[in-house]
């Protein structure tokens, strides 16, 4: 009998996810001096600064769950927690990571950012990623981990064929972010080079990354498309990229614009194609769900009601070891004084108070078949 596929998870309808790249010499004090700035600024309840190994040593909900040590390779981890629409919190987790391959030169840091509200995440909340990096363009933070793509700009599709194909298919797999692809009919002025992300709201900017192909390229971009990803790109029109494994509900021509006029005017059609995609049940990322399952198991910047809850969870917790403790001993001194008496009906055993085992036996006694009887009656639970 054929088993039913087992559908891959999605991402949760509370959370915000990223995973780049920052380029800069020092990663972690530019998260420092963000983060200090907007908690004296108010827009912060607060936030912490962990030795990845102290966190994972410290970790106050599960602490012998394996899913909040954030790795090897971590080199801090960042918790805050703000609130929106007035009384929703948000709590998110950044943690930086060193390059995988460290020999190349200019690979920078990796981030992984997770955050969860307590309810639905709106596209009009605060991007996440602004309360960790500085929202400016001084600072190198924001560059996928698909080389040479960055967000916050537009970025020109390769010339050569069998790079924008290895581009094309890298966004798809391993990008973490939400890709479109434009096509301009003709060279733009200084207004229409303005990203189209620039037109989205907060929450939904920092997960867009918008690549352009020049006019000449139309037919190799929309050729490689098709090849790599089963979508074409009108001339002078877009196309949101779809995701491998891809996202349930999408439909190339449903989220294909014929037409993108690029004049620095808000492109609506295109932005609403940008929402719905992003409303749809994503497939998690590959190690996306092992940083959301860190966030909700690994938290460590606890309110102080959510503090005496743990603390009273922590009194249970060694009341009932103390407990499991006394009747382990119980049972302990009842197996002693079972074996204690199995040793007195043996012939030829000097029987020594306190001591569960034998001092000495004769060579005419058989004692190991009376202990093989009077243990036996330990083999059945019942008893």
């Amino acid at each position: 009998m054929a088993k039913n596929p087992v559908s891959p998870p999605t991402v949760p309808d509370t959370a915000w996810l990223g995973r780049a790249r920052h380029l800069g010499p020092e990663p972690e004090q530019d998260v420092r001096r963000n983060l200090i700035a907007l908690r004296a600024a108010g827009v912060l309840d607060d936030f912490l600064d962990l030795d990845p190994v102290e966190a994972a040593r410290s970790t106050v909900l599960h602490p012998r769950d394996e899913s909040a040590d954030p790795g090897p390779t971590a080199r801090r981890v960042f918790e805050a927690r703000w609130r929106v629409a007035d009384d929703v919190t948000v709590r998110a987790q950044l943690t930086t990571y060193d390059p995988e391959n460290r020999r190349k030169e200019g690979e920078g840091v990796t981030w992984v950012l997770a955050a969860e509200a307590e309810r639905p995440w709106q596209t009009d909340w605060p991007s996440p990623a602004t309360m960790f990096w500085p929202d400016s363009d001084r600072i190198a933070w924001d560059h996928d981990t698909v080389p040479d793509v960055r967000m916050r700009t537009t970025n020109h599709l390769p010339k050569d064929d069998d790079e924008l194909r290895h581009r094309l298919r890298d966004c798809a797999r391993q990008s973490w972010f939400v890709h479109v692809v434009v096509h301009e009919a003709m060279t733009p002025d200084a207004a229409g080079q303005r990203p189209v992300a620039a037109f989205l709201p907060p929450s939904l900017r920092h997960r867009v990354i918008e690549h352009r192909g020049t006019p000449e390229q139309a037919q190799i971009a929309d050729f490689a498309m098709k090849k790599e990803l089963g979508v074409r790109l009108p001339r002078g029109g877009a196309v949101v990229l779809p995701t491998q494994p891809q996202a349930a509900g999408y439909d190339a021509d449903r989220f294909t614009v014929r037409t993108v006029i690029l004049d620095g005017s808000e492109p609506t059609e295109l932005l609403d194609r940008i929402r719905e995609f992003a409303a749809l049940a994503r497939p998690m990322p590959a190690d996306a769900e092992r940083a959301l399952l860190r966030l909700r198991q690994g938290w460590h910047l606890l309110t102080p009601d959510e503090e005496l809850v743990h603390a009273q969870a922590m009194v249970a917790r060694y009341a009932e070891a103390l407990d499991a403790m006394t009747k382990s001993r119980d049972l302990y001194r009842e197996a002693a004084e079972a074996a204690q008496a199995a040793l007195a009906e043996a012939p030829g055993v000097d029987v020594v108070p306190g001591l569960p085992v034998p001092r000495q036996t004769k060579a005419d006694g058989s004692p190991l078949s009376a202990l093989t009887k009077a243990f036996g009656r330990f083999r059945d639970p019942g008893k």
